[in-house]
């Protein structure tokens, strides 16, 4: 299995052939090494709502057949653009082909922004458990610290953990390093940072927060197997 990051929240996965992107805002991120045109996953996760999170999910999804699996209200709104949609919910998990996904609390917004400014409402935001190839990640999306991380921690063993740390929007990193704790995630890497000036942050600060070995800085293109 390889994972890498690719600045801002997108995470992609590969797995015994089948690719999984997480939140793929590509047009509009300078911080991304990813191009819309070159990406074909086969699976798309989405947190969450917020145009920097869905981000290019259509194009993509179109252009590759993409299944995208996100939480009912935005997977439905999706699926009426003409996508290839599996809805889920906080406490729902499913078991694909490819592995398990279950959808965990999370304490943020969710609504899509239009071209013409009309908001759409797509449900409640999500963080994400993905286990696949006996190995399970947390993307915890857009979220604020809050106490149930540790129960998360108690009822997953959690390989890898992807947690916001920008601070304005979502945890800073402070809470990020006290949500590391809670989880007992074996690695945990820094995400939504430095992609606005709102969420500008020293990723390697917040790694030092960390007990030694536990964090890990990806910046866009890096992976780990």
């Amino acid at each position: 299995m390889n994972i890498s990051y690719h600045g801002h929240s997108i995470v992609k996965v590969k797995t015994n052939g089948t690719t999984i992107l997480f939140d793929p805002f590509i047009n509009g991120n300078e911080l991304t090494d990813l191009k819309v045109e070159n990406e074909k996953p086969d699976v798309i996760i989405l947190t969450h709502g917020h145009n920097d999170h869905v981000g290019d999910t259509v194009e993509i999804a179109k252009q590759s057949d993409a299944l995208v699996i996100a939480p009912f209200e935005l997977a439905n709104y999706l699926e009426w653009q003409g996508l290839k949609t599996h809805p889920l919910h906080i406490g729902g998990g499913y078991d694909f082909d490819f592995g398990r996904v279950k959808l965990t609390q999370a304490f943020h917004g969710s609504s899509y922004e239009t071209e013409d400014k009309q908001i759409i409402y797509t449900g409640m935001p999500a963080g994400v458990l993905l286990t696949v190839e006996g190995r399970t990640l947390y993307h915890a999306g857009d979220t604020g610290l809050f106490g149930d991380m540790k129960l998360i921690g108690e009822r997953n063993t959690i390989d890898v953990a992807f947690l916001p740390i920008g601070d304005n929007f979502t945890m800073g990193p402070d809470d990020a390093a006290y949500a590391a704790s809670l989880l007992n995630a074996k690695t945990v890497i820094p995400i939504h940072y430095n992609t606005f000036p709102p969420i500008k942050q020293d990723p390697e600060k917040f790694v030092k927060l960390l007990p030694e070995g536990q964090g890990r800085v990806l910046h866009a293109g890096d992976s780990i197997e």
